[in-house]
Protein backbone atom coordinates (compact mmCIF):
# COMPACT_ATOMS: atom_id res chain seq x y z
CA UNK A 1 0.00 0.00 0.00
CA UNK A 2 2.99 2.39 0.75
CA UNK A 3 4.60 1.86 -2.63
CA UNK A 4 1.11 2.52 -4.62
CA UNK A 5 0.70 5.88 -2.24
CA UNK A 6 4.08 7.33 -3.35
CA UNK A 7 2.92 6.18 -7.15
CA UNK A 8 0.06 8.02 -6.88
CA UNK A 9 1.96 11.21 -5.09
CA UNK A 10 4.29 11.07 -7.95
CA UNK A 11 1.55 10.91 -10.53
CA UNK A 12 0.27 14.50 -8.52
CA UNK A 13 3.07 16.31 -8.54
CA UNK A 14 3.35 15.48 -12.47
CA UNK A 15 -0.45 16.66 -12.58
CA UNK A 16 0.79 20.25 -10.69
CA UNK A 17 3.05 20.89 -13.09
CA UNK A 18 0.36 21.21 -15.87
CA UNK A 19 -1.76 23.25 -13.26
CA UNK A 20 1.15 25.61 -12.90
CA UNK A 21 1.50 25.80 -16.70
CA UNK A 22 -2.06 26.08 -17.13
CA UNK A 23 -3.29 28.48 -14.35
CA UNK A 24 -3.29 32.58 -13.78
CA UNK A 25 0.17 33.97 -13.37
CA UNK A 26 -0.82 35.39 -10.17
CA UNK A 27 -1.44 31.39 -8.94
CA UNK A 28 2.12 30.50 -11.28
CA UNK A 29 3.77 32.06 -8.82
CA UNK A 30 1.90 31.50 -5.43
CA UNK A 31 3.78 28.90 -3.55
CA UNK A 32 0.74 28.49 -1.12
CA UNK A 33 -1.73 28.14 -3.83
CA UNK A 34 0.48 25.32 -5.49
CA UNK A 35 0.74 23.80 -2.38
CA UNK A 36 -2.93 24.36 -0.96
CA UNK A 37 -4.01 22.50 -4.77
CA UNK A 38 -1.44 19.43 -4.18
CA UNK A 39 -2.89 19.06 -1.31
CA UNK A 40 -6.50 18.96 -1.97
CA UNK A 41 -6.38 16.90 -4.98
CA UNK A 42 -4.31 14.53 -3.38
CA UNK A 43 -7.18 14.46 -0.01
CA UNK A 44 -9.74 13.62 -2.82
CA UNK A 45 -8.01 11.17 -4.78
CA UNK A 46 -6.95 9.03 -1.41
CA UNK A 47 -10.49 9.59 0.26
CA UNK A 48 -11.38 8.14 -3.32
CA UNK A 49 -9.50 5.14 -3.40
CA UNK A 50 -10.08 4.26 0.04
CA UNK A 51 -13.62 4.66 0.60
CA UNK A 52 -15.28 4.50 -2.57
CA UNK A 53 -17.68 2.07 -2.55
CA UNK A 54 -16.77 0.03 -5.73
CA UNK A 55 -12.91 -0.35 -6.90
CA UNK A 56 -11.44 2.36 -8.23
CA UNK A 57 -9.11 2.89 -11.33
CA UNK A 58 -6.65 5.22 -9.88
CA UNK A 59 -4.81 6.44 -13.30
CA UNK A 60 -8.23 6.70 -14.98
CA UNK A 61 -9.11 9.18 -12.11
CA UNK A 62 -6.05 11.18 -12.56
CA UNK A 63 -6.26 11.38 -16.55
CA UNK A 64 -9.62 12.81 -16.39
CA UNK A 65 -9.02 14.87 -13.51
CA UNK A 66 -6.32 16.09 -16.22
CA UNK A 67 -8.35 16.36 -18.93
CA UNK A 68 -10.98 18.18 -16.53
CA UNK A 69 -8.34 20.69 -16.02
CA UNK A 70 -7.17 21.02 -19.44
CA UNK A 71 -10.90 21.36 -20.40
CA UNK A 72 -11.10 25.04 -18.79
CA UNK A 73 -8.23 26.70 -20.65
CA UNK A 74 -8.79 26.01 -24.68
CA UNK A 75 -9.73 22.94 -27.40
CA UNK A 76 -5.84 22.48 -28.19
CA UNK A 77 -4.35 22.17 -24.88
CA UNK A 78 -4.85 18.11 -24.72
CA UNK A 79 -3.36 14.58 -22.47
CA UNK A 80 -2.42 12.42 -24.59
CA UNK A 81 -2.25 8.92 -22.86
CA UNK A 82 0.85 7.06 -23.66
CA UNK A 83 -0.79 3.95 -25.91
CA UNK A 84 -1.70 7.05 -28.16
CA UNK A 85 1.67 8.44 -28.73
CA UNK A 86 2.98 6.40 -30.79
CA UNK A 87 1.13 6.76 -33.52
CA UNK A 88 0.45 10.13 -33.07
CA UNK A 89 4.84 10.49 -32.96
CA UNK A 90 4.89 8.50 -36.22
CA UNK A 91 2.46 10.98 -38.05
CA UNK A 92 5.25 13.57 -37.64
CA UNK A 93 8.64 11.75 -37.92
CA UNK A 94 7.85 10.57 -41.53
CA UNK A 95 7.90 6.24 -40.63
CA UNK A 96 6.73 3.91 -39.13
CA UNK A 97 8.37 -0.13 -38.58
CA UNK A 98 5.89 -2.64 -40.63
CA UNK A 99 5.23 -4.66 -43.92
CA UNK A 100 4.23 -1.67 -45.52
CA UNK A 101 0.84 -1.56 -46.97
CA UNK A 102 -2.45 0.81 -47.48
CA UNK A 103 -5.18 -1.43 -46.43
CA UNK A 104 -8.68 -2.25 -45.63
CA UNK A 105 -10.85 -4.44 -44.25
CA UNK A 106 -13.93 -5.52 -46.76
CA UNK A 107 -16.46 -8.07 -45.29
CA UNK A 108 -14.49 -9.45 -42.96
CA UNK A 109 -11.67 -9.90 -44.72
CA UNK A 110 -7.86 -7.64 -44.99
CA UNK A 111 -7.65 -6.53 -48.44
CA UNK A 112 -4.04 -4.76 -49.41
CA UNK A 113 -5.19 -1.22 -51.06
CA UNK A 114 -2.11 -0.42 -52.21
CA UNK A 115 1.85 -1.02 -50.81
CA UNK A 116 3.76 1.38 -50.13
CA UNK A 117 6.57 2.20 -52.75
CA UNK A 118 9.67 1.39 -51.64
CA UNK A 119 8.95 -0.80 -49.10
CA UNK A 120 9.16 -4.84 -48.25
CA UNK A 121 5.43 -5.68 -49.75
CA UNK A 122 6.17 -3.74 -52.86
CA UNK A 123 9.88 -5.37 -53.03
CA UNK A 124 8.04 -8.63 -53.02
CA UNK A 125 5.54 -8.50 -55.54
CA UNK A 126 2.36 -7.93 -53.17
CA UNK A 127 -0.44 -6.00 -55.36
CA UNK A 128 -3.36 -4.34 -53.97
CA UNK A 129 -6.23 -6.30 -54.31
CA UNK A 130 -4.29 -9.36 -52.44
CA UNK A 131 -6.41 -10.61 -49.66
CA UNK A 132 -4.51 -11.61 -46.83
CA UNK A 133 -6.36 -14.85 -45.24
CA UNK A 134 -3.38 -15.82 -42.37
CA UNK A 135 -0.97 -14.12 -40.71
CA UNK A 136 1.90 -16.46 -38.77
CA UNK A 137 -0.88 -19.76 -39.64
CA UNK A 138 -3.45 -17.76 -38.00
CA UNK A 139 -6.82 -16.95 -39.50
CA UNK A 140 -6.75 -13.32 -40.85
CA UNK A 141 -10.79 -13.51 -41.08
CA UNK A 142 -12.55 -10.72 -39.04
CA UNK A 143 -9.65 -9.14 -38.18
CA UNK A 144 -9.84 -5.80 -36.38
CA UNK A 145 -8.08 -2.42 -37.55
CA UNK A 146 -5.79 -2.48 -34.24
CA UNK A 147 -4.98 -6.09 -34.73
CA UNK A 148 -4.09 -5.55 -38.00
CA UNK A 149 -1.47 -3.35 -37.08
CA UNK A 150 -0.17 -5.23 -33.64
CA UNK A 151 0.40 -7.89 -36.00
CA UNK A 152 2.15 -6.45 -39.17
CA UNK A 153 3.61 -3.96 -37.65
CA UNK A 154 7.35 -4.54 -35.32
CA UNK A 155 10.56 -3.58 -35.02
CA UNK A 156 12.46 -3.46 -38.45
CA UNK A 157 14.70 -7.04 -39.47
CA UNK A 158 11.87 -8.93 -37.58
CA UNK A 159 9.78 -11.53 -39.71
CA UNK A 160 6.05 -12.38 -40.28
CA UNK A 161 4.46 -14.65 -42.65
CA UNK A 162 1.40 -13.85 -44.42
CA UNK A 163 -0.70 -15.85 -46.64
CA UNK A 164 -2.84 -13.95 -49.67
CA UNK A 165 -5.37 -15.36 -51.24
CA UNK A 166 -4.92 -13.31 -55.34
CA UNK A 167 -7.66 -13.31 -58.09
CA UNK A 168 -6.14 -15.86 -60.75
CA UNK A 169 -4.22 -18.28 -58.62
CA UNK A 170 -5.94 -21.13 -57.71
CA UNK A 171 -3.78 -21.79 -54.08
CA UNK A 172 -3.04 -18.85 -51.33
CA UNK A 173 0.37 -17.66 -52.24
CA UNK A 174 2.99 -17.81 -49.14
CA UNK A 175 5.09 -14.82 -48.13
CA UNK A 176 7.93 -14.39 -45.52
CA UNK A 177 7.93 -10.34 -45.15
CA UNK A 178 11.10 -8.67 -43.34
CA UNK A 179 9.94 -5.70 -41.81
CA UNK A 180 11.24 -2.18 -42.40
CA UNK A 181 11.09 1.21 -42.27
CA UNK A 182 8.46 2.11 -44.11
CA UNK A 183 8.07 5.94 -45.20
CA UNK A 184 4.83 7.90 -44.45
CA UNK A 185 4.60 10.77 -47.29
CA UNK A 186 3.38 14.31 -46.81
CA UNK A 187 3.04 14.75 -50.29
CA UNK A 188 0.17 12.48 -51.21
CA UNK A 189 -0.02 13.47 -55.17
CA UNK A 190 2.36 15.71 -57.21
CA UNK A 191 1.68 15.68 -60.69
CA UNK A 192 1.25 17.63 -64.19
CA UNK A 193 -2.34 18.85 -64.71
CA UNK A 194 -1.63 20.06 -68.05
CA UNK A 195 1.39 20.76 -70.18
CA UNK A 196 2.56 24.14 -67.69
CA UNK A 197 0.35 23.53 -64.72
CA UNK A 198 2.23 21.50 -61.92
CA UNK A 199 -0.45 20.31 -58.78
CA UNK A 200 0.61 19.03 -55.27
CA UNK A 201 -1.55 17.99 -52.03
CA UNK A 202 0.29 18.34 -49.25
CA UNK A 203 -1.72 16.47 -46.42
CA UNK A 204 0.59 17.45 -43.64
CA UNK A 205 3.91 19.02 -42.45
CA UNK A 206 5.94 16.45 -40.80
CA UNK A 207 9.26 16.11 -40.57
CA UNK A 208 10.20 15.00 -44.22
CA UNK A 209 7.76 17.57 -45.73
CA UNK A 210 10.08 20.04 -46.84
CA UNK A 211 12.19 17.70 -48.08
CA UNK A 212 9.56 16.16 -50.44
CA UNK A 213 7.79 19.56 -51.45
CA UNK A 214 11.69 20.34 -52.85
CA UNK A 215 12.32 16.52 -54.01
CA UNK A 216 8.18 17.05 -56.07
CA UNK A 217 8.88 20.48 -57.57
CA UNK A 218 11.92 19.53 -58.84
CA UNK A 219 10.55 16.97 -60.73
CA UNK A 220 7.68 18.79 -61.85
CA UNK A 221 10.24 21.56 -63.08
CA UNK A 222 11.43 19.11 -65.12
CA UNK A 223 8.36 18.19 -66.43
CA UNK A 224 7.56 21.57 -67.89
CA UNK A 225 5.50 23.32 -64.74
CA UNK A 226 5.35 26.98 -65.04
CA UNK A 227 3.00 27.45 -62.77
CA UNK A 228 1.57 25.75 -59.41
CA UNK A 229 -1.21 24.58 -57.69
CA UNK A 230 -0.44 23.68 -53.74
CA UNK A 231 -3.63 21.61 -52.21
CA UNK A 232 -3.73 22.40 -48.49
CA UNK A 233 -7.21 21.69 -47.98
CA UNK A 234 -7.77 19.29 -45.06
CA UNK A 235 -4.35 19.82 -43.94
CA UNK A 236 -4.34 19.74 -40.17
CA UNK A 237 -0.93 21.48 -39.53
CA UNK A 238 1.89 19.68 -37.87
CA UNK A 239 5.74 21.16 -37.44
CA UNK A 240 6.17 24.26 -37.38
CA UNK A 241 10.09 24.46 -38.60
CA UNK A 242 8.76 23.02 -41.46
CA UNK A 243 5.76 25.27 -42.35
CA UNK A 244 8.53 28.03 -42.28
CA UNK A 245 10.77 26.06 -44.51
CA UNK A 246 7.72 24.94 -47.08
CA UNK A 247 6.55 29.32 -47.41
CA UNK A 248 10.62 29.57 -47.62
CA UNK A 249 10.70 27.71 -50.96
CA UNK A 250 8.21 30.84 -51.97
CA UNK A 251 9.02 33.94 -49.90
CA UNK A 252 12.04 35.01 -50.32
CA UNK A 253 15.34 35.43 -47.28
CA UNK A 254 14.71 37.71 -44.46
CA UNK A 255 10.62 38.08 -45.18
CA UNK A 256 8.93 37.71 -41.99
CA UNK A 257 6.99 33.86 -42.13
CA UNK A 258 4.94 33.99 -38.54
CA UNK A 259 5.63 35.15 -35.13
CA UNK A 260 4.61 34.21 -31.65
CA UNK A 261 3.68 36.04 -28.53
CA UNK A 262 2.85 34.31 -25.39
CA UNK A 263 1.97 35.33 -21.71
CA UNK A 264 5.72 34.65 -20.45
CA UNK A 265 8.26 36.16 -23.05
CA UNK A 266 10.65 33.28 -24.03
CA UNK A 267 7.70 31.71 -25.62
CA UNK A 268 7.67 35.07 -27.69
CA UNK A 269 9.83 34.20 -31.46
CA UNK A 270 10.08 35.18 -34.79
CA UNK A 271 10.77 32.93 -37.87
CA UNK A 272 11.79 35.01 -41.03
CA UNK A 273 13.04 33.04 -44.23
CA UNK A 274 16.56 32.28 -44.00
CA UNK A 275 17.55 30.90 -47.77
CA UNK A 276 16.93 32.23 -51.45
CA UNK A 277 13.72 31.00 -52.35
CA UNK A 278 14.06 28.89 -55.70
CA UNK A 279 10.66 29.57 -56.39
CA UNK A 280 9.71 32.71 -55.91
CA UNK A 281 8.84 33.82 -59.28
CA UNK A 282 6.36 31.03 -59.98
CA UNK A 283 3.07 31.34 -60.62
CA UNK A 284 1.46 30.22 -57.16
CA UNK A 285 -2.42 29.36 -56.10
CA UNK A 286 -3.00 27.98 -52.90
CA UNK A 287 -6.03 26.00 -52.01
CA UNK A 288 -7.63 25.94 -48.74
CA UNK A 289 -10.51 25.00 -46.87
CA UNK A 290 -11.95 24.43 -43.11
CA UNK A 291 -9.79 21.50 -42.53
CA UNK A 292 -6.55 23.62 -43.13
CA UNK A 293 -5.24 24.40 -39.80
CA UNK A 294 -2.25 25.59 -37.91
CA UNK A 295 0.98 25.25 -40.11
CA UNK A 296 -1.55 25.28 -43.29
CA UNK A 297 -2.73 28.57 -42.11
CA UNK A 298 0.96 30.17 -41.47
CA UNK A 299 1.80 28.99 -44.95
CA UNK A 300 -1.50 30.62 -46.62
CA UNK A 301 -1.60 33.39 -44.62
CA UNK A 302 2.18 34.59 -44.91
CA UNK A 303 1.18 34.18 -48.79
CA UNK A 304 -1.33 35.97 -48.40
CA UNK A 305 0.33 39.08 -46.29
CA UNK A 306 3.23 39.44 -48.55
CA UNK A 307 0.62 38.46 -51.71
CA UNK A 308 2.99 35.97 -52.86
CA UNK A 309 -0.11 33.54 -53.74
CA UNK A 310 -3.53 33.60 -55.08
CA UNK A 311 -5.52 31.72 -51.52
CA UNK A 312 -8.49 29.87 -52.93
CA UNK A 313 -11.77 27.91 -51.47
CA UNK A 314 -13.03 28.68 -48.21
CA UNK A 315 -11.77 30.00 -44.79
CA UNK A 316 -9.66 28.07 -43.18
CA UNK A 317 -9.95 26.39 -39.56
CA UNK A 318 -8.73 29.33 -37.38
CA UNK A 319 -6.38 27.26 -35.40
CA UNK A 320 -3.48 29.79 -34.00
CA UNK A 321 -2.79 28.60 -30.76
CA UNK A 322 1.35 27.22 -30.03
CA UNK A 323 1.44 23.81 -28.08
CA UNK A 324 4.66 22.51 -26.28
CA UNK A 325 4.57 19.05 -25.39
CA UNK A 326 5.81 17.92 -21.98
CA UNK A 327 6.70 13.98 -21.97
CA UNK A 328 5.54 12.56 -18.60
CA UNK A 329 7.33 9.74 -17.06
CA UNK A 330 4.95 6.63 -17.69
CA UNK A 331 5.59 8.18 -21.62
CA UNK A 332 1.97 10.20 -22.05
CA UNK A 333 2.30 13.62 -22.74
CA UNK A 334 1.00 17.04 -22.06
CA UNK A 335 0.27 19.30 -24.75
CA UNK A 336 0.01 22.61 -23.76
CA UNK A 337 -0.92 25.83 -25.17
CA UNK A 338 2.23 28.35 -24.35
CA UNK A 339 1.56 31.15 -26.92
CA UNK A 340 -0.70 32.54 -29.93
CA UNK A 341 0.64 32.21 -33.93
CA UNK A 342 0.58 35.82 -35.74
CA UNK A 343 0.74 36.04 -39.92
CA UNK A 344 3.57 38.69 -40.72
CA UNK A 345 1.23 41.63 -40.53
CA UNK A 346 -0.18 41.21 -37.42
CA UNK A 347 -3.08 38.86 -38.03
CA UNK A 348 -4.20 36.29 -34.75
CA UNK A 349 -4.62 32.99 -36.61
CA UNK A 350 -6.66 31.71 -34.14
CA UNK A 351 -10.62 32.51 -34.35
CA UNK A 352 -12.36 33.13 -30.86
CA UNK A 353 -13.93 30.10 -28.34
CA UNK A 354 -15.42 32.12 -25.85
CA UNK A 355 -18.42 31.59 -24.68
CA UNK A 356 -18.73 28.15 -26.13
CA UNK A 357 -21.19 25.15 -24.43
CA UNK A 358 -18.10 22.46 -25.13
CA UNK A 359 -15.62 21.69 -27.43
CA UNK A 360 -17.62 19.62 -29.29
CA UNK A 361 -19.32 23.22 -30.74
CA UNK A 362 -16.20 25.00 -31.44
CA UNK A 363 -14.75 21.94 -33.90
CA UNK A 364 -18.24 21.91 -35.40
CA UNK A 365 -18.65 25.30 -35.98
CA UNK A 366 -14.68 25.50 -38.16
CA UNK A 367 -15.21 27.54 -41.42
CA UNK A 368 -17.72 30.03 -42.61
CA UNK A 369 -21.34 28.79 -44.20
CA UNK A 370 -22.68 31.74 -45.70
CA UNK A 371 -19.77 33.10 -47.38
CA UNK A 372 -20.31 35.06 -50.61
CA UNK A 373 -18.70 32.99 -53.89
CA UNK A 374 -16.27 34.60 -56.20
CA UNK A 375 -13.96 37.28 -56.20
CA UNK A 376 -12.87 38.50 -52.66
CA UNK A 377 -9.46 39.91 -53.65
CA UNK A 378 -10.28 43.21 -51.76
CA UNK A 379 -11.98 41.00 -48.95
CA UNK A 380 -15.17 42.55 -48.94
CA UNK A 381 -16.40 39.22 -47.79
CA UNK A 382 -15.23 40.61 -44.37
CA UNK A 383 -15.78 44.33 -44.54
CA UNK A 384 -18.78 43.95 -41.66
CA UNK A 385 -16.85 42.16 -39.70
CA UNK A 386 -16.33 43.11 -36.01
CA UNK A 387 -12.58 41.35 -36.95
CA UNK A 388 -9.75 43.81 -37.09
CA UNK A 389 -8.17 45.13 -40.02
CA UNK A 390 -4.38 44.70 -41.17
CA UNK A 391 -2.84 45.05 -44.58
CA UNK A 392 -0.45 43.02 -46.80
CA UNK A 393 2.69 44.50 -48.32
CA UNK A 394 0.92 45.84 -51.33
CA UNK A 395 -1.92 47.46 -48.93
CA UNK A 396 -4.91 45.51 -49.32
CA UNK A 397 -6.99 44.89 -46.59
CA UNK A 398 -7.57 41.52 -44.55
CA UNK A 399 -8.95 40.42 -41.45
CA UNK A 400 -7.26 38.74 -38.47
CA UNK A 401 -9.00 36.68 -35.71
CA UNK A 402 -10.65 34.15 -37.46
CA UNK A 403 -8.69 31.81 -39.90
CA UNK A 404 -7.22 32.94 -43.34
CA UNK A 405 -10.38 33.92 -46.01
CA UNK A 406 -9.31 33.27 -49.26
CA UNK A 407 -8.84 36.01 -51.98
CA UNK A 408 -11.12 33.95 -54.34
CA UNK A 409 -13.77 32.22 -52.12
CA UNK A 410 -14.95 28.75 -53.70
CA UNK A 411 -17.09 26.42 -51.75
CA UNK A 412 -17.32 22.39 -52.66
CA UNK A 413 -20.37 21.29 -54.19
CA UNK A 414 -22.00 18.95 -52.09
CA UNK A 415 -23.24 15.53 -53.55
CA UNK A 416 -26.24 14.11 -53.07
CA UNK A 417 -27.61 11.56 -50.56
CA UNK A 418 -27.04 8.70 -53.08
CA UNK A 419 -23.35 9.40 -53.70
CA UNK A 420 -22.82 10.08 -49.83
CA UNK A 421 -24.01 6.17 -49.09
CA UNK A 422 -22.15 4.97 -51.57
CA UNK A 423 -19.08 6.42 -50.23
CA UNK A 424 -19.96 5.65 -46.31
CA UNK A 425 -20.47 1.48 -47.09
CA UNK A 426 -17.33 2.09 -49.29
CA UNK A 427 -18.94 0.73 -52.70
CA UNK A 428 -16.87 2.50 -55.08
CA UNK A 429 -13.93 0.51 -54.19
CA UNK A 430 -15.01 -2.88 -53.77
CA UNK A 431 -16.55 -2.96 -57.18
CA UNK A 432 -13.61 -1.58 -58.32
CA UNK A 433 -11.82 -4.79 -56.86
CA UNK A 434 -14.18 -7.11 -58.40
CA UNK A 435 -14.00 -5.61 -61.81
CA UNK A 436 -10.37 -6.39 -61.87
CA UNK A 437 -10.74 -9.17 -61.38
CA UNK A 438 -12.19 -9.28 -64.62
CA UNK A 439 -10.63 -6.25 -66.75
CA UNK A 440 -7.14 -6.11 -64.83
CA UNK A 441 -5.06 -7.64 -68.03
CA UNK A 442 -7.21 -5.96 -70.52
CA UNK A 443 -6.38 -2.62 -68.91
CA UNK A 444 -2.65 -3.47 -68.76
CA UNK A 445 -2.22 -4.41 -72.30
CA UNK A 446 -4.02 -0.89 -74.13
CA UNK A 447 -2.52 1.58 -71.28
CA UNK A 448 0.69 -0.24 -70.29
CA UNK A 449 2.04 2.31 -67.81
CA UNK A 450 0.88 5.28 -69.71
CA UNK A 451 -1.29 7.86 -66.96
CA UNK A 452 -2.22 10.87 -69.03
CA UNK A 453 -3.42 7.99 -71.77
CA UNK A 454 -5.69 5.77 -69.20
CA UNK A 455 -7.13 9.23 -68.50
CA UNK A 456 -7.93 10.81 -71.48
CA UNK A 457 -8.74 6.88 -73.26
CA UNK A 458 -10.60 5.19 -70.57
CA UNK A 459 -14.20 5.15 -69.96
CA UNK A 460 -16.59 2.41 -68.44
CA UNK A 461 -19.80 1.58 -70.98
CA UNK A 462 -23.42 1.39 -70.06
CA UNK A 463 -23.42 -1.49 -69.09
CA UNK A 464 -20.48 -1.67 -66.82
CA UNK A 465 -22.22 1.43 -64.84
CA UNK A 466 -25.42 -0.71 -64.78
CA UNK A 467 -23.77 -3.39 -63.22
CA UNK A 468 -22.59 -0.80 -60.58
CA UNK A 469 -26.01 0.16 -59.97
CA UNK A 470 -26.91 -3.50 -59.28
CA UNK A 471 -24.03 -3.78 -57.16
CA UNK A 472 -24.99 -1.26 -54.91
CA UNK A 473 -28.04 -1.72 -55.07
CA UNK A 474 -27.22 -5.82 -54.12
CA UNK A 475 -25.13 -4.28 -50.88
CA UNK A 476 -28.19 -2.14 -49.15
CA UNK A 477 -27.81 1.46 -51.04
CA UNK A 478 -31.17 1.83 -53.75
CA UNK A 479 -30.44 3.74 -56.83
CA UNK A 480 -32.10 6.99 -56.99
CA UNK A 481 -32.59 8.27 -60.42
CA UNK A 482 -32.34 12.26 -59.91
CA UNK A 483 -29.55 11.74 -57.60
CA UNK A 484 -27.41 9.48 -59.99
CA UNK A 485 -27.82 11.86 -62.99
CA UNK A 486 -26.68 14.44 -61.17
CA UNK A 487 -23.74 13.00 -59.96
CA UNK A 488 -22.84 10.45 -62.88
CA UNK A 489 -19.96 11.95 -63.93
CA UNK A 490 -18.69 12.39 -60.58
CA UNK A 491 -19.56 8.71 -59.70
CA UNK A 492 -18.00 7.39 -63.20
CA UNK A 493 -14.72 9.30 -62.55
CA UNK A 494 -14.32 7.84 -58.99
CA UNK A 495 -14.85 4.45 -60.07
CA UNK A 496 -12.33 5.33 -62.70
CA UNK A 497 -9.87 6.99 -60.10
CA UNK A 498 -9.93 3.61 -57.77
CA UNK A 499 -8.44 2.00 -60.97
CA UNK A 500 -6.11 4.84 -61.46
CA UNK A 501 -4.76 4.29 -57.75
CA UNK A 502 -4.12 0.27 -58.31
CA UNK A 503 -1.82 1.20 -60.97
CA UNK A 504 -0.32 4.69 -60.73
CA UNK A 505 -0.95 5.24 -57.08
CA UNK A 506 -2.04 8.35 -55.65
CA UNK A 507 -0.60 10.09 -58.49
CA UNK A 508 -3.19 8.39 -60.87
CA UNK A 509 -6.14 9.10 -58.39
CA UNK A 510 -5.50 12.84 -58.18
CA UNK A 511 -5.05 12.50 -61.79
CA UNK A 512 -8.88 11.83 -62.79
CA UNK A 513 -10.72 13.38 -59.48
CA UNK A 514 -8.65 16.84 -60.23
CA UNK A 515 -11.64 16.95 -63.16
CA UNK A 516 -14.44 16.66 -60.58
CA UNK A 517 -13.04 18.86 -58.43
CA UNK A 518 -14.59 22.50 -58.64
CA UNK A 519 -12.34 24.32 -56.14
CA UNK A 520 -9.42 23.32 -58.65
CA UNK A 521 -11.24 23.58 -61.95
CA UNK A 522 -11.68 27.10 -61.03
CA UNK A 523 -7.98 27.33 -59.71
CA UNK A 524 -6.86 26.71 -62.87
CA UNK A 525 -8.51 29.61 -64.45
CA UNK A 526 -6.96 32.07 -61.95
CA UNK A 527 -3.67 32.85 -62.64
CA UNK A 528 -3.89 35.63 -64.32
CA UNK A 529 -4.87 37.57 -61.38
CA UNK A 530 -2.12 35.02 -59.42
CA UNK A 531 0.36 36.43 -61.47
CA UNK A 532 -0.54 40.32 -60.95
CA UNK A 533 -1.10 39.82 -57.39
CA UNK A 534 2.60 38.93 -57.34
CA UNK A 535 4.06 41.11 -59.62
CA UNK A 536 4.58 38.06 -61.82
CA UNK A 537 4.02 39.67 -65.56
Amino acid sequence: MKSGKIKISFVILILVLGIVLGTQIEKVFSDDSVQEGILKFGDVLNYTEKYYVDKVDTQKLVSAAINGMLDKLDPHSVYIPAKQMQDIEESFKGDFEGIGIEFQIINDTLTVVSPIIGGPSAKLGIQPGDKIVAINDSSAIGITDDLVRAKLRGRAGTKVNISIVRYGIKNPINYEITRAKIPLYSVDASVMYNSNTGYISLSRFSETSYNEMSRALANLKKQGMQQLILDLRGNPGGLLDQAVKVANLFIGSGKKIVYTKGRRSEFDEEYDASEPAPYKDLPLIILVNKGSASASEIVSGAMQDWDRALIVGETTFGKGLVQRQFTLPDNSALRLTIARYYTPSGRLIQRSYKGLKNWNEYYADAGKNDEPTGNNLEHTAEKDSALPKFKTADGRTVYGGGGITPDYIIPSVNLTEYSMDLLKKNLFYQFILNYLDANKKRIEEKFGNDLNKFNTEFSFTDQEMKNFINFADAKGVKFVEKDYNKDKDYIADRLKAEIARTFWNNDGWYKVMLKEDNQFQKAVTLFGEAKDLAKLK
